[in-house]
C-alpha cells in the first residue's frame, strides 16, 4: 500500500495547485474577459484530475476502503484547498494502517 501512497500524494498536490490556478483563471475569464489562462489550465487540471481518480482507486483497492470513502476522497479534488486537507488525512490513515499491519 506504501507504493500506492506516493503517487496519490503527488497527484493530490498537483490537482490542488492546478485547481487554485484554475480558480484564478476563471476569475480572469469571467471577471475581466481574459480567457487565455483558462483555455490552457482547464484541460491540464482535467487530465491530472482523471489520473488522481485512478490513484485514489488504486490506493483504495489496496487499502480495502469502502466506495463511499473513496468517493469522498475523489471529491477532494473538486474543492479548492480541500485536496491538501484530504491528502494529509489519507496519509495519516494509511501510515496508521501500515503500522498496525507491521506490528
Amino acid at each position: 500500500m506504501e507504493s500506492a501512497l506516493k503517487p496519490f500524494r503527488v497527484l493530490a498536490y498537483i490537482v490542488g495547485v492546478m485547481l487554485l490556478v484554475l480558480c484564478v483563471a476563471m476569475v480572469l475569464r469571467y471577471g475581466f474577459g481574459n480567457p487565455g489562462l483558462s483555455k490552457v489550465t482547464a484541460p491540464i487540471h482535467g487530465f491530472f484530475y482523471m489520473v488522481y481518480l485512478v490513484a485514489v482507486m488504486n490506493l483504495g483497492m489496496k487499502g480495502r476502503w469502502s466506495w463511499q470513502y473513496m468517493l469522498g476522497i475523489m471529491l477532494g479534488g473538486t474543492v479548492p484547498f480541500l485536496s491538501f486537507f484530504v491528502e494529509h488525512r489519507v496519509t495519516q490513515k494509511v501510515r496508521a494502517q501500515l503500522a498496525t499491519a507491521g506490528a
